[in-house]
């Protein structure tokens, strides 16, 4: 299925079936999201991040939240 056919049949869809496919596709995406945080935990992707943000601490640079 295309990108376009999809938009269609989402236009398509009546109110309370819209409603949940915008519930799902949100979890979906959250659900990405957090895989993707993962993977790049994983593979060191983060590692500079993570590695800055401790100087930063050391250093007084964080406010409590």
């Amino acid at each position: 299925m295309s990108v376009m056919e999809l938009e269609k049949a989402v236009t398509l869809l009546p109110q309370h079936e819209l409603k949940q496919f915008a519930e799902w596709f949100e979890k979906y995406q959250q659900d990405q999201w957090d895989k993707q945080i993962e993977d790049d935990s994983n593979n060191g992707r983060l590692d500079d991040l993570i590695e800055q943000a401790h100087r930063d601490f050391e250093l007084g640079r964080c406010k409590a939240l």
